[in-house]
């Protein structure tokens, strides 16, 4: 197998080419954020925000009355913080993967360093961590924060989606109700289907349309390996490729669960996989030693490439999708 693509090499190209806001594949431009010009870093909170006039949002909770255009804004998982920044509304708040070192990092460093790290996702939140930030709106999940609604809206309105990973899309619609941007959405949506338009020939002039795309994920925790099927943010992605997945990952589910001695299920023409933890703990360094791992078509044919957790698996929302697209690309010599 040839050794690990470094993420940060293979999206330096993109990263200049989102911050610029052109390029081959017609990306948008990273948000700008309040402010500021370009990817410069977000300024400081402003000490005391001015009232501005409530719109109400139809929540997973019900309706929540919001104020309209706020900017002082705490996510509390990954998807919210992908629609605020790509909404050009960086969180002054945020919470990260439990066992991840920091937020996910295919934003500029420059802007993560401004926001405050609130605590861990589905933690029960820290009150004084929050209101010290002094939020206009939480944005959160059912999944996550459902038994946190009522200490949430004691600090702020709080709208909550019902879920996060598969309906990204709609979460994303959501979220730019409660933030004031819907004609940013807009955009954002329409960027979007350029950029698989342009994608989706990449790969077929590279002939790769017809490629079972498996997506495997190895977390700290559990003694499964995760088969990542139909219904999540990577695979979403590629059904929007129009990428065909291995049979035992070709189901309308979350993902499937496999012994690590039944690694077969896992094969595909290409392999993507990647570990959330410690790789040792994760089962992930085991498995690439086993034999199981080494018998697999795709390891054979030098097709089972290592991606990053924090953009694959984390990165959800549709500046993760671009950049997840680009490394798809990238690493099959189709970009």
């Amino acid at each position: 197998m040839p050794p690990p693509l470094s993420r940060r090499a293979a999206l330096a190209g993109l990263g200049a080419v989102l911050l610029a806001g052109c390029g081959p594949h017609e990306l948008p431009a990273a948000p700008p954020l309040p402010g500021t010009a370009g990817g410069s870093p977000p300024p400081s909170p402003s000490p005391s925000p001015s009232p501005t006039p409530s719109v109400t949002v139809d929540g997973a909770d019900g309706p929540v009355a919001v104020p309209g255009g706020a900017t002082r804004v705490i996510t509390l998982d990954t998807a919210e913080l992908d629609s605020a920044i790509t909404l050009g509304i960086p969180p002054v708040g945020a919470a990260k993967a439990p066992l991840a070192p920091g937020l996910p990092d295919y934003w500029p460093a420059s802007w993560l360093a401004r926001i405050a790290v609130v605590g861990d996702i589905g933690d029960p939140p820290d009150p004084v961590a929050i209101a010290s930030l002094r939020p206009q709106l939480i944005l959160s999940n059912r999944t996550r924060d459902a038994a946190h609604l009522n200490l949430l809206r004691g600090l702020a309105p709080t709208v909550l989606t019902q879920t996060t990973g598969a309906p990204w899309k709609e979460n994303f619609h959501l979220h730019a109700e409660a933030l004031d941007r819907r004609e940013q959405a807009a955009a954002v949506v329409a960027a979007y289907a350029r950029h698989l338009d342009q994608s989706g020939r990449a790969l077929a002039a590279a002939g790769l349309t017809g490629q079972h795309v498996s997506l495997v994920r190895f977390v700290e925790g559990s003694p499964t390996v995760r088969l990542y099927a139909r219904q999540n943010f990577p695979g979403s992605v590629l059904a929007d490729l129009g990428l065909p997945r291995p049979d035992p990952q070709n189901t309308d589910q979350f993902a499937v669960e496999t012994a690590p001695d039944q690694l077969a299920r896992a094969d595909g023409d290409v392999l993507f996989y990647a570990g959330y933890g410690d790789p040792d703990r994760n089962g992930l360094n085991a498995a690439l030693a086993s034999p199981a791992w080494r018998t697999l078509g795709a390891v054979r044919a030098h097709r089972a490439f290592p991606v990053d957790d924090r953009l694959w698996f984390q990165g959800i929302g549709y500046t993760g999708a671009h950049f997840l697209i680009a490394d798809l690309l990238h690493i099959l010599g189709a970009g």
